[in-house]
């Protein structure tokens, strides 16, 4: 009995083995779980069952002779769901997931249809619909919807419930709308659309996409691609020397994605641009202004306005080239001397700011004159430089020793001089221009007097040749305007008596060497002088000359004339051929309260000389 069982089962083992070496399937059907998979169905290699009884016959017939034996033999089920199930494995871990037949879920879920209660199974089925819903949220975001969408449907058909499931869909069922957006924002930068206009530019499109995919990978680099496009075309206008464009380029990068790095570094490469650009325009400026073309220094200047990030030093450029150009170089209020051929400097001069003022006095100032008037507007065109004091003693001294020239007083050795006995002014012998207001030997510091209009004339030649800069005597409006100094009332410091000591001018507390007092003069008002002061002893007025109100009346350029009507406007003087008679301005240490007004005026001939008048020089910019 025994014998007969080992001989039985070693038939059948041999009828196995050479059953599975030839590829044959033992049994009478095909598994039920391969009828129905998740690809479609394939024909299984050897599956012609009709021929399977005779093949098997002749192979068993071939093995022995002795016995025609038929064994009955099924294959073990749980065996082969294993083998499914590890070949399910291989086929994930290889990445063949939805392969037709062969893909790990195919696979996974012949073995549920065998065993429905298949745990290796159920949860390959969820790990294999897991990849195919993350395969598919990654076509969303490259915006290949068409791809999610057979991931979608995969998923939908195995895991219908499932949360990431119904998620991905909903993802693809608002997929087009981005899909459209992302179209037209990447139409936009095809065409420059970058930022602009307003509600159809690229940036625009990738934010509304943004919006409802905060992390979608297309929107995203487009972001990028809009950024540095717009950063590229910034350093691109820089080096062309267009700084506003390069500025706003820059701000509408930074808007796309603020405190991008890209963007800063694009900031310090366009401000190096423009510091070297500025460098050389300012170079150019300077070269400009050296050789007179101011016209270019400006258009220049214009290019500089728009590279700098200096405003401060542009406005110094443009005060420099509206100096060049107006004052010579200089600047208003700036002090100067000019050299003198012979050696040593002129007088020191005060440069005067352009500007406009009203000459004359209105009807309605108490103690004017008809010929103050009409008022009139005056704008000077040109520059000049005026003597910040009159004319010393001691430089008209030098003039004289230099040139040879005979002074008027000198010739005729007479001038008017204050009497200490009388207390009045009177004409006396020997009196020249060495001499001061009582005919005594006159320190050098003193204003020179005892000087003609003439005398004037030859000094600011003199100075002309001595500098080669062109002297002259100031116009009646230039020293008018100086002497008012930006006011606008009857005297420079106001309409009333002065409440501290601003000029010399007759006070009522003035007292000469014998103790003399002023009959008309300000009330309460002491200068400490009885006759002309030194210069410079006093404060100077707001364009930093002195005396142009007290000390000593000054001889100007004009004639006489009774009024301003015809007179010019542009602070020339008014001159008519062979007058007869100068203008004289500016009160005097003796003049009375009407005569210290600003808008007072007097006419003397040329030749006149007294101890109150002297002058003080212009030199033309």
């Amino acid at each position: 009995m025994q014998r007969a069982m080992n001989h039985r089962t070693s038939r059948r083992v041999l009828t196995v083995a050479l059953g599975a070496s030839l590829g044959i399937w033992l049994s009478s059907t095909a598994p039920a779980w391969a009828q129905d998979t998740a690809a479609e169905p394939q024909t299984e290699a050897g599956a012609d069952t009709a021929n399977e009884p005779k093949l098997r016959k002749r192979l068993i017939d071939s093995a022995s002779q002795t016995e025609d034996w038929n064994p009955a033999y099924r294959a073990d089920p749980e065996l082969e769901m294993r083998e499914m199930l590890a070949q399910a494995d291989r086929a994930f871990a290889a990445g063949r997931v939805v392969d037709d037949t062969d893909g790990a879920l195919d696979i996974y879920l012949r073995v549920l249809r065998r065993d429905s209660g298949n745990a290796a199974a159920r949860a390959g089925v969820n790990r294999s619909v897991g990849w195919i819903v993350q395969r598919g949220e990654a076509a969303i975001a490259n915006g290949n919807f068409d791809t999610a969408l057979r991931y979608s449907a995969i998923a939908s058909r195995n895991l219908p419930g499932d949360a990431s499931v119904q998620a991905l869909a909903a993802k693809i069922a608002g997929g087009r709308e981005l899909a459209q957006l992302l179209s037209i924002a990447q139409q936009h930068v095809a065409q420059g659309q970058l930022v602009e206009p307003a509600g159809n530019n690229a940036a625009e499109a990738y934010r509304a996409v943004l919006a409802k995919d905060a992390g979608n990978a297309t929107a995203l680099a487009g972001i990028g691609t809009v950024q540095s496009t717009l950063v590229a075309q910034a350093i691109s206008a820089a080096q062309t020397n267009a700084f506003a464009r390069a500025d706003q380029l820059l701000g509408q990068a930074d808007s796309v994605a603020p405190g991008n790095k890209a963007v800063q570094d694009a900031g310090v490469r366009v401000t190096e641009l423009r510091g070297a650009r500025a460098a050389a325009l300012e170079q150019q400026i300077s070269a400009a202004i050296e050789g007179g073309q101011f016209d270019d220094a400006d258009a220049l200047l214009a290019q500089l306005d728009a590279a700098s990030l200096q405003p401060r030093q542009v406005e110094e450029w443009r005060e420099q080239i509206y100096n060049a150009r107006t004052y010579a170089s200089l600047k208003p209020g700036q002090r100067l001397t000019d050299p003198f051929a012979s050696g040593g400097n002129g007088p020191e001069l005060v440069v005067i700011p352009l500007g406009s003022f009203t000459m004359g006095s209105p009807k309605r100032e108490p103690n004017r004159s008809d010929n103050e008037g009409p008022q009139i507007e005056v704008k000077f065109k040109r520059a000049f430089a005026m003597a910040a004091t009159e004319v010393t003693v001691g430089e008209f001294r030098r003039f004289v020793t230099a040139s040879g020239y005979a002074p008027t007083s000198t010739q005729t050795r007479k001038s008017t001089v204050y009497d200490e006995n009388t207390g009045s002014l009177s004409d006396r012998n020997g009196i020249t221009w060495e001499d001061d207001h009582a005919g005594n030997k006159a320190d050098d510091n003193l204003p020179v007097i005892h000087v003609s209009w003439l005398d004037a004339q030859a000094y600011a030649q003199w100075l002309s040749r001595e500098t080669g800069k062109r002297y002259r005597l100031p116009s009646e409006a230039e020293f008018e305007y100086v002497l008012r100094a930006g006011s606008n009332t009857a005297y420079p410091w106001g309409d009333g008596d002065p409440a501290k000591a601003v000029a010399n001018v007759t006070g009522s507390r003035d007292r000469s060497a014998s103790k003399r007092n002023w009959v008309n003069a300000f009330k309460g008002y002491d200068d400490g002088h009885w006759g002309p002061a030194p210069v410079r002893s006093f404060e100077p007025n707001r364009f930093g000359l002195y005396d142009t109100i007290g000390n000593v009346s000054e001889w100007v350029e004009d004639c006489w004339h009774d009024s301003y009507q015809r007179a010019p406007t542009d602070g020339s003087a008014w001159v008519n051929a062979g007058c007869n008679t100068r203008m004289l301005r500016g009160a005097s240490w003796a003049s009375a309260p009407d005569q210290v007004r600003s808008a007072f005026r007097l006419g003397a001939s040329p030749g006149t000389v007294d101890a109150r008048l002297g002058f003080r020089v212009v030199r033309e910019l």
